[in-house]
């Protein structure tokens, strides 16, 4: 894990002894464009010094999945002496704009932390706002249901619904069966979400599936379990960014980053800008090479911890069909290939069946809806 902690303000760019680094407000006269309605999809170009500075980023690696802690929302209402909700609201408007800046950069896929289940703690008022606030944005998102196929956005949301209002919950239903065939790029929507939750879920899940004899406790392992989280239809993030300057990742996607790259920012979220994206991708590309090498170690790791629990696995059935008697090498390597191949296909089904039954959940919630 790479952890990159940077607050200041980047505004352009200049080079030192053949770096690319970014100065701080050296244009000044380069304003951050506003947002003041509830669009999903932002349209627009991006400025001329922007197109530049994204071109010479994309001549990098650049990150393919960047997830975002969006901080500081109430912190910002309090500085220019408004109300908790418009603060939220500028918040929603920020993300707009961070999505079309992300489409420009080809990053084709955003995740975002909009509602951690601690944030039902909240007062009862902030709480109410926040859920009328989200109904909006989702009635909102139906309504571009034309731009959206346009763009081809799948939007995805994370976390239990059970925990949301009835028709909190049709809407978002609503919104991911639209939106589920689109794959130019997605977003990921983590409400009512914590990462401890969701891997309790994740564990959950597998016991249901050893209890409906699709998969043995032995097919358990760490893969297994991360096609068991709400997010197993995303890659891992390359680029995990927190706003506000606090240093913490608050139970957001604590497994999915464990090889990702970290940046703490200390801009407030509805303050964010074009220049502090490419600060952050910056540091991304400055840590690649440890990134990528650290994910391939992991991948090696992992491939090789199942490979010797099939091979316990297939020791422990032939002795057992064999009365401890010692076996050839050749067919306990038959045994170990037919093991591997019925443990893959008993995944395979268990895996389909998971998602047959997160499909329901939400084509159930569509139903319901129509006929309400």
């Amino acid at each position: 894990m790479v952890k990159s902690i940077s607050g200041c303000k980047c505004n352009a760019i200049s080079s030192k002894n053949g770096t690319l680094m970014w100065e701080r407000d050296a244009f000044p006269f380069v304003k951050a464009k506003t947002c003041t309605d509830m669009s999903w999809i932002k349209e627009g170009e991006l400025s001329l010094l922007e197109k530049i500075s994204a071109n010479i980023l994309k001549a990098g690696p650049m990150p393919k999945h960047v997830a975002f802690i969006m901080d500081g929302n109430r912190r910002f209402a309090r500085k220019k002496n408004m109300e908790r909700q418009e603060g939220h609201m500028q918040g929603f408007n920020k993300l707009a704009e961070t999505l079309r800046w992300c489409k420009h950069l080809n990053i084709p896929e955003v995740t975002v932390y909009a509602f951690s289940i601690e944030n039902f703690k909240r007062t009862k008022d902030e709480v109410d706002g926040l859920m009328e606030l989200a109904k909006q944005k989702f009635e909102r998102l139906l309504e571009e249901h034309e731009n959206l196929e346009k763009h081809g956005v799948c939007v995805r949301v994370l976390g239990d619904l059970n925990m949301l209002p009835l028709d909190l919950q049709q809407l978002i239903a609503k919104a991911v069966f639209t939106t589920r065939n689109h794959n130019k790029c997605f977003v990921n929507v983590c409400f009512a979400y914590t990462s401890r939750y969701e891997i309790t879920n994740a564990v959950r899940e597998m016991a249901w599936g050893v209890e409906q004899g699709l998969i043995k406790g032995s097919d358990v392992s760490e893969a297994l379990l991360s096609e068991c989280l709400y997010s197993n239809n995303s890659p891992n993030p390359d680029l995990l960014i927190r706003t506000s300057g606090e240093v913490r990742l608050s139970d957001f996607l604590l497994w999915q980053t464990s090889h990702s790259c970290l940046v703490f920012q200390s801009v407030l979220w509805p303050e964010y800008s074009f220049w502090n994206l490419c600060e952050a991708i910056l540091q991304y590309q400055l840590n690649h090479k440890s990134i990528q090498k650290a994910r391939d170690l992991h991948r090696e790791h992992q491939a090789l911890q199942q490979l010797e629990a099939d091979r316990a696995c297939v020791v422990e059935l032939l002795q057992h069909h064999g009365n401890g008697k010692p076996v050839e090498s050749q067919r306990r390597q038959e045994a170990l290939l037919h093991y591997t191949a019925c443990r893959e296909e008993r995944v395979r089904d268990f895996l389909e069946a998971l998602k047959h039954k997160r499909d329901s959940f939400f084509s159930d919630l569509c139903s319901e809806s129509l006929l309400a």
